[in-house]
């Protein structure tokens, strides 16, 4: 093996390791909408957590990535320490499904059918159809799918050139001892968590390997150890995923760890009672890549029958080394880990906007209660929810900056702009509801009153009011189209009474039946409740809008007004219900 030879295998490596990437993050773009289904089913049990992780790693090609998403879905409070034990374990299964893939590389022979199964043969035409569809389609699930078979072929081509490089070392005297060394098994298992460690991959680790096996240097005795080192190497991600989480995400990355050592050292003392007793002859045979996929395949499976039922000492053993606190540690709102994965991100900030409708809505409904009957508790309760969706507004739309600056599907990235307009509307919400309890509290105050006939147009504005906030906040909970197209009439008619009473308490200023002090609170309060209709309005219309896959609110809602016969029914089922009172 030359020097040349040694550049073509670096080169070989970087171009197994990109694609690998490539493939990887192109595959969780594209089942994000999925991975999110998949997760939501996590409570049913044991079985459904270790088939999640199975499935999540399966998809994504990596149980590192798998893993990190844990981490981030318990410090994030999605996911308890107890779902994650069974995740984790499904995500070592997972992962071998990598190994098999790569094994096609050692299909050999002269049938035409099995040549056409070596990935030769077939890369090329899935790396043309790749870039057709990756530089020429503008549909972005077809790029995704595009970047999908680039990242394979470009993975299996890097294998490929890998196995070329190296064979050359099958003559070289001083690598056949190299793997003699490796049939210790200590050696053999500190070799596997080095090389898993640095480059943080399994699947890669595992695909080195076999690009090594064709060789013939690579005994199944030496094999089998370093295979299970790189499940112990591949906790390192995990790990560092785990700084700066709260202390459940660290007893998931603990679990983790544990899992794979334990299980390392249990099967790694049956192995070298086996070799050392029985001496089989399998452990002194060259391992074939497929050999390999196997040892790899069975060796997780093994470990998980051995761990599974103990999945409570796991938990108890993570307890332990991280106790808790003697104050509860608060969960963090939202968790940068889970950007990785947009469409989990995305279910996560819209959880902590609903969150904060709800704040909003029950802040402008105590609001509207004080005007009737002044009550200090609710009057804390409005500005105390005032500064929570603040703090919400701040959170949210730092989060969902990052997130739209990742690589984001169509869909995504138009849910990620709707909860962005969302929260902004939201928080407006909560400050004219704080505005409308100081106008109470002036009135209270100066121990002004407005007439029986201003006291009875304020209910009917304020009931009005209330009313399309919780149609606004309904079609958003809900995603519910048919309440969202309820909102705008309502609106319309809500901006005629505001006219209608300024016109009408004008009057009375004249006759003198109301005073200039008490006019200043009627203006203020009845601006505030026609801006909070403005407001629903945007809110129903980003709903209208996401069902639509536009992002136009003006065209939306002009849309719905000029066309709609419900809007006009609507309006005039509003108008008669309100206007008919006042």
């Amino acid at each position: 093996m030359d020097l040349f030879d040694v550049l073509t295998l670096i080169g070989g490596l970087c171009l197994f390791l990109y694609g690998m990437n490539v493939m990887g993050q192109a595959l969780e773009r594209s089942a994000g909408g999925k991975l999110e289904l998949m997760l939501g089913k996590l409570t049913t049990g044991k079985m459904a957590g270790l088939l999640t992780g199975l499935g999540v790693t399966a998809v994504i090609q990596s149980s590192s990535a798998t893993t990190v998403m844990v981490v981030g879905f318990v410090n994030s409070g999605l996911m308890s320490l107890k779902q994650a034990i069974h995740v984790i374990m499904g995500a070592n299964i997972g992962t071998t499904v990598t190994a098999w893939i790569l094994s096609l590389s050692g299909i050999s022979g002269d049938n035409i059918v099995i040549r056409l199964l070596k990935p030769t043969s077939f890369t090329p035409v899935l790396a043309l159809v790749g870039l057709g569809f990756y530089m020429f389609s503008k549909s972005k699930k077809k790029k995704e799918i595009g970047a999908i078979l680039l990242g394979f072929a470009v993975l299996m081509f890097g294998m490929d050139t890998m196995t070329g490089a190296v064979e050359g070392l099958s003559q070289v005297p001083q690598f056949r001892e190299l793997f003699l060394l490796f049939k210790n098994p200590l050696l053999g298992v500190l070799a596997g968590a080095l090389l898993t460690a640095v480059i943080q991959s399994s699947s890669a680790s595992v695909g080195i390997l076999q690009a090594l096996a064709v060789t013939g240097a690579v005994s199944y005795g030496a094999a089998i150890p370093i295979i299970m080192g790189q499940n112990i190497g591949t906790c390192v991600t995990a790990l560092l995923a785990s700084f700066g989480t709260n202390k459940s995400a660290k007893r998931a990355s603990l679990v983790h760890l544990s899992f794979n050592v334990i299980g390392t050292v249990v099967w790694l003392c049956v192995f070298s009672i086996v070799n050392a007793i029985f001496a089989p002859a399998l452990f002194n045979e060259a391992a074939s890549l497929t050999g390999i996929a196997t040892a790899h395949s069975l060796f997780n499976l093994a470990c998980m029958i051995l761990l599974f039922p103990m999945s409570g000492l796991l938990e108890k053993l993570a307890y332990t080394f991280i106790p808790n606190d003697k104050h509860a540690e608060q969960t963090s709102e939202l968790d940068e880990r889970l950007l990785a994965t947009p469409a989990v991100a995305l279910e996560r900030s819209r959880a902590l906007t609903l969150d904060m409708a709800r704040i909003a809505t029950e802040s402008l409904r105590a609001s509207v209660a004080c005007l009737g009957a002044y009550d200090a508790d609710k009057a804390q309760l409005v500005r105390d929810a005032e500064e929570r969706t603040d703090h919400f507004e701040d959170v949210i739309g730092s989060y969902l900056v990052k997130l739209s600056s990742r690589p984001l599907n169509e869909r995504e990235g138009m849910q990620a702009s709707v909860l962005l307009k969302a929260i902004g509307d939201l928080e407006r919400i909560s400050d004219h509801a704080v505005n409308i309890l100081e106008s109470a509290e002036e009135l209270r105050e100066k121990e002004i009153a407005f007439s029986a006939d201003a006291q009875k147009e304020m209910k009917m504005l304020c009931d009005a009011t209330l009313e399309i906030v919780s149609l606004a906040f309904a079609s958003f909970t809900e995603n519910d189209i048919g309440v969202a197209n309820c909102v705008e009439p309502l609106e319309q008619v809500i901006d005629r009474m505001k006219e209608l009473l300024r016109t009408r308490h004008i009057e009375r200023l004249r006759k003198g039946d109301c005073g200039i002090e008490v006019g200043f609170v009627w203006n203020d309060l009845i601006t505030n409740m026609e801006r909070v209709s403005d407001h629903c309005s945007n809110i129903a219309g980003c709903v209208i809008d996401l069902s639509q896959n536009t992002l136009n609110l003006h065209e939306s809602l002009n849309r719905v007004r000029g066309e709609s016969e419900f809007y006009r029914e609507k309006y005039a089922e509003y108008s008669q219900k309100y206007f008919g009172l006042v």
